[in-house]
């Protein structure tokens, strides 16, 4: 099945290459780009996409106040991604509070642009690894000072549920490269396993641990001591 995108930024030569990067695979189709959040609303509207990349920073209307209006008036809205220069976790976090299901910086890769269409467009949720990085820093941090005990301990239930010792060694091998930020590929090239083993493992990983995304699983092994912090 198709997966038809909307791309939102102010610099048209920045759009074209992203376009030209999601039209290499096969599944996705470009839809239609607008430079703003106001045209973001429209287009959105018009095209019905399955996910919309949107810049933070534009003209008129800002990609986080497009984001909350595109949820606002479309509840059932389709994925949308932020396009970030900033790695900041408080630009992050006010993000994914007002409703994006992924945040990318421009410094991108071809690779980390196509997984994260892909993982959103399946129901996850994705973050650029350097912003994941940044914010299992901030994490730990946290849990140094002790708020983390401040926390609904509901999460923490589900924790006992899965334990570590269900995962596979490998699995294990593939979670700690997950909490060192590594993307798909360089997991692969790391563990000598190709990319689509990696994507079976990170899928039996989430199952295990009866979590939604793989930030969450990070989020998980680092409170619970399953992973190195390095």
């Amino acid at each position: 099945m198709a997966i038809n995108i909307v791309i939102i930024d102010d610099h048209q030569l920045f759009r074209e290459g992203m376009k030209r990067i999601l039209e290499f695979e096969e599944e996705f189709t470009v839809v239609a780009e607008g430079n703003d959040g106001t045209e973001a609303v429209q287009l959105v509207e018009t095209y019905q996409p399955d996910v919309v990349l949107m810049d933070i920073n534009m003209p008129d209307m800002n990609g986080i106040e497009a984001t909350r209006q595109l949820i606002e008036k479309f509840p059932e809205t389709k994925v949308i991604i932020i396009l970030s220069i900033h790695d900041d976790e408080n630009y992050v976090t006010h993000a994914l509070k007002t409703g994006a299901m992924g945040y990318l910086l421009k410094e991108m890769d071809s690779e980390t642009l196509i997984e994260a269409v892909k993982v959103v467009s399946e129901g996850g949720s994705y973050l650029h690894p350097k912003v994941t990085r940044n914010l299992l820093n901030e994490f730990r941090r946290l849990v140094a000072h002790g708020e983390e005990k401040k926390q609904n301990t509901q999460f923490h239930q589900t924790e006992v549920r899965r334990p570590l010792h269900l995962l596979t060694r490998r699995e294990c091998e593939v979670l700690q490269l997950l909490a060192d930020g590594k993307s798909n590929r360089a997991i692969g090239e790391a563990l000598y396993i190709s990319e689509k083993t990696v994507k079976n493992h990170v899928s039996n990983i989430l199952q295990k641990m009866n979590v939604n995304d793989r930030t969450q699983a990070v989020v998980m092994a680092i409170k619970n001591g399953w992973v190195e912090v390095r």
